[in-house]
């Protein structure tokens, strides 16, 4: 049974298995190894473990970077640079309806992955032989969506902060608009919305923490029984878990929701 570690790759950030072989790496280590595309630069997430039979192919990790590798890698940023001008040009004289995100060369260069997004089906084959022509290497378009591109390109969010894909969000998640609903947002798609044009992934990862709040809290229009007296709940802040109470003379008080009881007012019809 071969021995494997998780890997990264490439600016989709795919995670794929390295066959370690003598080699002793640990999360966090970055590594060149041999894939089906050629030789790539992997860094390790995943601890070493022995596998039976992979589902997928795996790579197999050659060593460590060494700083001559470090060069290598930084001269191939500046080649990438250079194939991206290249291939913009082109995609503009074959006049395709596509918008090129990057582009990024293999460790070794022999393959070029060219990652793009579009609304319609492109046939780029013409553009393939131009561009195979003048860079002499295999050329691997990837088609990919509006989220994976803010998270390749980055950007700051409507918060000022670091786009929440490109400095911690591993994976993406489903968003609906019942989560800003539950989440008692406007429901302003544009306001919604991240620099994708999708709704932002933080509706997601918040919405656990709403949930969890709300449970311990009375649901807006119910009676509860406060410090000052009886009222009716008009708001909800689920993050301070605060409430705020109509009190009969039409003033609205914050509370702290340990300070309410509504179970027993709720089930009595008060």
């Amino acid at each position: 049974m071969p021995i494997v570690a998780g890997l990264i790759v490439r600016r989709m950030r795919d995670k794929i298995l390295g066959e370690t072989g003598h080699l002793d790496v640990a999360a966090g280590d970055t590594v060149i190894l041999e894939t089906e595309h050629g030789q790539e630069v992997g860094l390790v997430y995943e601890r070493e473990r022995m596998v039976e039979k992979p589902k997928d192919s795996i790579g197999k990790i050659i060593r460590k970077m060494t700083k001559e590798d470090h060069a290598r890698e930084k001269e191939n940023e500046d080649k990438n640079h250079q194939a991206q001008r290249i291939v913009l040009n082109k995609i503009e004289d074959h006049e395709l309806p596509m918008k090129l995100t990057c582009v990024q060369y293999t460790f070794d260069r022999s393959k070029l992955f060219i990652y793009y997004t579009s609304e319609t089906r492109v046939d780029f084959r013409e553009l393939i032989k131009d561009l195979g022509h003048i860079l002499k290497t295999r050329i691997q378009m990837v088609q990919i969506g509006v989220r994976d591109e803010a998270k390749m390109i980055g950007g700051i969010g409507t918060c000022g902060r670091k786009l929440c894909c490109k400095s911690f969000l591993k994976e993406f998640s489903s968003v609906t608009i019942d989560m800003a609903k539950e989440q008692d947002l406007s429901l302003n798609t544009a306001k919604l919305s991240g620099l994708c044009g999708r709704l932002m992934c933080c509706l997601a990862y918040e919405q656990e923490c709403y949930k969890h709040s709300k449970k311990k809290m009375p649901k807006v229009g119910s009676k509860v029984h406060t410090p000052a007296g009886q009222g009716t709940v008009v708001s909800l802040n689920c993050l301070k878990e605060e409430v705020g109470v109509e009190m009969p003379d039409k003033q609205i008080k914050i509370f702290s929701a340990d300070q309410l009881s509504h179970t027993i007012l709720d089930k009595m019809g008060i």
